[in-house]
């Protein structure tokens, strides 16, 4: 069964193990990368495709004639023409709650060091201030306590919900965003509509997809409703939040800070608002939020897992 890997490396090789997908797909081929005029040339004769992010368009479907199945190595889809797929008999399925303690770490970590200010106060340190000080201690910079605060989760499926448990465990208190146009389900997270939801927020954290409807959801609108000592905490899709608006929103003191994992383009070859000044309560990190090499590895695992699933004929996490 001829098989490929066109984006192998956005999953780290160096530090996991592929010993059980190749006893599952022996001549597969792991392309380190692959380009947009190299796709349809690496896809036309195989069986199975492993794919992350490269796009696999209807064109490039068309040209596929071998192909059986596509093995999405994360829980997003948007870059394949599941339609098109649909229509030429090839099943999709991806892979899911893989990387919910990684996401779940991260969130915290950026919420810990924005109320902590860890990182400032070793910026401060490495200034001698401390060695100066007059006193045992240095309260130059506030911190603030979690316990009693309001943790506000965008997306109350398993990763909010995840996140909602350890917020609760620091002891604060949970809602989940009512969002305008869909109905609430039946989540432990008491549900607020969205506007009261912005204005109840110690800090808002994302978990919710990227859609028509909630593109640019947190915008200038939004921000200005939440309060100005206010987190927001992005790991989900850059293209939730208009970077311009938090950009102007943070150096103006409308929020308190933010924790930033994803940008609108990435990687962002044109810059992006958020990037053209340092702010010592903006972080930013590059999209690794989920890349644990536990989460990675358990990616790995989990593809091996539909691959098997589909050689029996029961195919699992089918998106087509």
């Amino acid at each position: 069964m001829q098989s490929a890997f066109l984006d192998f490396n956005t999953l780290g090789p160096e530090d996991i193990n592929v010993n059980k997908l190749r006893d599952e797909l022996p001549d597969i081929k792991l392309y380190s990368a692959t380009t947009p005029d190299q796709v349809i040339e690496r896809i036309q004769n195989v069986e199975v495709i492993v794919v992350n992010k490269v796009p696999l368009n209807s064109a490039a479907l068309l040209k596929a004639e071998k192909l059986k199945l596509i093995c999405v190595a994360a829980t997003g889809c948007d870059n394949i023409d599941l339609a098109a797929a649909k229509t030429h008999g090839i099943t999709v399925c991806n892979i899911r709650n893989y990387c919910t303690a990684s996401v779940v770490q991260q969130v915290f970590s950026y919420i810990l060091d924005l109320t902590q200010r860890t990182g400032a106060w070793q910026d401060l340190i490495a200034k001698g201030e401390w060695q100066q000080s007059e006193q045992f201690c240095m309260l130059n910079l506030s911190s603030r306590e979690l316990h009693s605060k309001t943790l506000g989760i965008v997306g109350a499926g398993a990763l909010g919900r995840a996140v909602a448990n350890v917020g609760e465990a620091f002891g604060m208190r949970v809602i989940a965003a009512e969002l305008p146009g869909r109905k609430s389900d039946d989540s432990f997270i008491p549900r607020v509509p969205w506007a009261k939801f912005l204005a109840q927020a110690d800090i808002v954290s994302l978990h919710c997809p990227l859609t028509d409807s909630t593109r640019n959801l947190i915008d200038a609108e939004a921000l200005d409703k939440m309060p100005d000592d206010s987190l927001l905490i992005n790991t989900s899709r850059g293209g939730l939040v208009d970077s311009r608006a938090l950009m102007d929103a943070l150096k103006a003191g409308e929020i308190g800070g933010a924790g930033i994992d994803v940008l609108p383009v990435e990687p962002p070859v044109d810059g992006d608002p958020l990037l053209e000044k340092r702010l010592s309560n903006l972080l930013i990190t590059p999209h690794i939020a989920w890349a644990a090499i536990e989460s990675r590895q358990r990616a790995v695992n989990e593809i091996v897992a539909n691959i098997r699933a589909y050689k029996k004929g029961e195919p699992t996490n089918r998106l087509a």
